[in-house]
C-alpha cells in the first residue's frame, strides 16, 4: 500500500504535472471542456428536468387532491341524486375562449358578457347537482370547483411545455419553464391551502376589505342592490355613506360595478373610496396599510373598467385604501396581523372622508374581495 503524506506535499509538484508533456492530464482537462461543447445543452436539460419532474408531481398531487376534496364535500353534505363524480370531471374540463380582440372596439363589453355567461352557466349546472342546496353552499362548492380545474389547468400547461421541450430535446424551450416554476408552485400551493378555510367558511385574507364594511353595516338596515351585493345607508359628520359589499358570509365577491352604477344613477355622489387588498412586493412588510388614488379592485379587468367609466361619466375621484399581503396569505385563512388592521383601516377611513369631502356630500364605500365568513 502507498502512503501519501499530504501535509508535506509540495504545491510546485501538483502544478508541475499540469505541463504539457503529460498526456494522461491533457486528456483528463480537455476531456470535460469537450462533452460539454457536444452535449452541454442535454446535460443541462437532463438536471433541469429533474428540478421540472419535482414540481410537475407536486402539481399532480394538488389537483387530485383538490378533486377529491371537491368530490367528498358533495358527497357528504349535499342531498345528491346520482354519483357526482362524472359531472363534477366533466365541470373541470371547462375552458372560456375570449373574445377576439383584433378589433378592440368593444372588446370589454364581450369578455364581461362571456365571464358572466360563464358563471351563469356554471352555477346553474352546480345547482343540478342538488336542486335543494343553499346558495351558501352553492358558492363555497363553485369555489371549490375553481380551485380544483385552476390546479388542473395549471399542471397541463406546465406537463405539455415540459414534455414539448424533451420531446424536441430543446433546452432553451425549457429555461422560462424552469425560470417561472418557483412563482407557479407558490400560486398551486396557495390554492390547496385555501381549500379548508372555503369549505368551513372562514374569512381569508382578501375578505379584509368586506370585513371593514361589514363591521360599518352592522345594526343597519340591508337591502340587496345587485347580484350577490348587500348595501346599507349610514350618516357619518354630517355626511351620507353608501356601504357596499359582497353578501356574507356565503363565498363570493359580488357585483360591486352594477351595484355603484346603480347608486350612482339614483344619487349625486360626490366621492367613491375602495378598501382592498393587494398584493405586497417582497421585502414589504405584511398587512403594512397604503392609501392611494384609483379603482382598487382584481380580476380580468371588466369590473375596474365598468368602475372608472361610471366614476369618470360623473366626474367623481375614486380613493383606495389597501392592506398588501402575499399570495397566500389573499387565499388562505385570514392571519391575525390582516384582521387587526381592519379598526386601523377603518380610523384611515374616517379621516380619507372627512380629507376629501365636504358637510351634506355623499360618499360611496366599498369594500372590495372574497367576502367567506365575513357577514355584514
Amino acid at each position: 500500500m502507498i502512503l501519501v503524506n499530504f501535509t508535506n506535499f509540495d504545491l510546485d509538484q501538483l502544478f508541475s504535472m499540469g505541463d504539457d508533456s503529460n498526456p494522461l492530464l491533457m486528456i483528463v482537462w480537455i476531456l470535460p471542456i469537450i462533452l460539454f461543447v457536444f452535449y452541454g445543452q442535454q446535460i443541462q436539460l437532463f438536471v433541469t428536468s429533474r428540478e421540472i419532474k419535482k414540481g410537475l408531481k407536486k402539481l399532480d398531487n394538488f389537483r387530485e387532491e383538490s378533486r377529491t376534496e371537491l368530490i367528498n364535500y358533495v358527497k357528504n353534505n349535499l342531498k345528491v341524486k346520482n354519483d357526482p363524480v362524472k359531472k363534477i370531471d366533466k365541470f373541470l374540463e371547462y375552458f372560456t375562449i375570449m373574445p377576439v380582440d383584433m378589433d378592440p372596439n368593444g372588446i370589454v363589453d364581450k369578455v364581461h358578457h362571456t365571464v358572466r355567461s360563464r358563471e351563469d352557466y356554471t352555477r346553474s349546472h352546480v345547482k343540478s347537482l342538488s336542486p335543494e342546496m343553499n346558495d351558501i353552499e352553492l358558492n363555497k362548492i363553485q369555489t371549490l370547483l375553481e380551485i380544483a380545474s385552476s390546479l388542473q389547468m395549471i399542471y397541463k400547461i406546465v406537463n405539455h411545455m415540459f414534455l414539448t421541450a424533451k420531446k424536441q430535446n430543446n433546452y432553451p424551450l425549457i429555461l422560462p419553464l424552469q425560470m417561472l416554476l418557483p412563482f407557479i408552485m407558490e400560486q398551486a400551493e396557495a390554492m390547496i391551502e385555501a381549500i379548508p378555510a372555503f369549505k368551513s367558511d372562514q374569512p381569508v385574507g382578501d375578505g379584509i376589505g368586506p370585513m371593514v364594511v361589514g363591521k360599518m353595516m352592522l345594526e343597519h338596515e340591508k337591502e340587496t342592490i345587485a347580484f350577490q351585493t348587500s348595501l346599507s345607508k349610514i350618516d357619518f359628520e354630517d355626511r351620507k355613506l353608501f356601504l357596499l359589499k359582497a353578501e356574507g358570509p356565503a363565498s363570493t365577491v359580488g357585483r360591486p360595478a352594477d351595484g355603484l352604477e346603480k347608486i350612482m344613477s339614483e344619487n349625486k355622489i360626490d366621492a367613491i373610496i375602495m378598501i382592498d387588498a393587494a398584493l405586497k412586493m417582497e421585502g414589504e412588510d405584511s398587512a403594512s396599510i397604503a392609501q392611494g388614488f384609483g379603482a382598487a379592485i382584481g380580476g380580468i379587468g371588466t369590473e375596474r373598467f365598468q368602475i372608472e367609466a361610471v366614476a369618470t361619466t360623473n366626474n367623481v375621484p375614486i380613493f383606495s385604501i389597501v392592506v398588501k399581503q402575499s399570495v397566500k396569505e389573499a387565499i388562505t385563512l385570514m392571519t391575525e396581523d390582516i384582521a387587526d388592521t381592519a379598526e386601523i383601516v377603518r380610523l384611515q377611513l374616517n379621516e380619507m372622508i372627512l380629507e376629501n369631502t365636504k358637510s351634506g356630500q355623499s360618499v360611496v364605500i366599498i369594500g372590495v374581495g372574497n367576502t367567506s365568513g365575513v357577514p355584514q
